[in-house]
């Protein structure tokens, strides 16, 4: 375990956010979990990892790393409760922390750790604002995922009258700790897969502006290490119903929506006479 404690320790002087951490979900997610922990920490200080019913073994690893790392702190939950769920367990302990903003990524290397403080100084520059990844794909990326991403961002900005979210499903994203924690305990939903476009959507809907920034994003292979849990048919399932939820929220919501975009319209034209 030597070998892979020590960098852990070499980490754990970076300077510590008093209002901003990173939020790792974690299921089952191979080796690769190590290499984005160990990414992530040499960003960023605190770095929480949300172990959400994991039973590969990474639980205990991540476990003995923490020991030597006080810039790192694993959260182990008993049971597998979905992406979404994870989160919300870490809002509401970042919360309590005092915490007020959150940067979730994944924890299977696809999101890009050097890109951490970007995300969190433009969070500091606007903290009314929820900062998101828009996916910058390479040759890695399957066609049908994008393909899929596509149909899911056009329902989006629908549901939003493009509001400026870029993409919905990318989980590289800074959050307002308080209005998502509001949004996610009013919600039945939003616990698994749904967890990013649903979060996305109703903050805005709620009057969290969005702010989009590039970010690459990379597949890994198996032998890579690369994991993944998505499965076409019961995750694109779960799109489709959470899309109908939120078309009918949109319906009742419209008229509210509209006024709030022609303010906003009206208050840049005045700005620019």
């Amino acid at each position: 375990m030597n070998d892979m404690t020590e960098p852990f320790a070499a980490m754990a002087s970076t300077i510590r956010s008093s209002t901003h951490l990173v939020l790792i979900p974690s299921y089952n997610p191979g080796r690769k979990v190590f290499d984005t922990v160990r990414a992530a920490r040499r960003q960023w200080n605190p770095v929480w990892v949300i172990v959400d019913g994991s039973t590969d073994g990474t639980a205990e690893q991540l476990a003995a790393l923490a020991e030597v790392d006080d810039g790192l702190e694993i959260v182990v939950l008993a049971e597998n409760s979905g992406k979404g769920a994870a989160v919300l367990h870490g809002l509401e302990r970042a919360a309590h922390a005092g915490y007020t903003h959150a940067l979730t990524m994944d924890s299977d290397g696809q999101h890009p750790a050097d890109l951490i403080p970007q995300f969190m100084q433009a969070s500091a520059k606007a903290p009314d604002a929820m900062v998101l990844g828009r996916p910058v794909f390479d040759s890695s990326a399957p066609f049908e995922r994008v393909l899929c991403r596509k149909i899911s961002n056009g329902l989006t900005d629908l549901e939003t009258l493009w509001a400026g979210i870029g993409d919905s499903l990318y989980g590289f994203r800074v959050y307002p700790v308080e209005p998502l924690r509001r949004v996610m305990q009013g919600q039945r939903g939003m616990r698994r897969f749904d967890f990013d476009p649903e979060a996305a959507v109703r903050l805005c809907w709620s009057g969290v502006r969005p702010i989009s920034l590039s970010a690459p994003v990379r597949y890994f292979r198996a032998d890579e290490g690369g994991v993944s849990h998505f499965n076409y048919i019961r995750d694109n399932l779960l799109l489709m119903r959470m899309h109908l939820r939120l078309f009918a929220g949109f319906i009742v919501r419209l008229p509210q929506l509209l006024n709030r975009r022609n303010r906003s319209r009206g208050t840049h034209a005045n700005g620019q006479t």
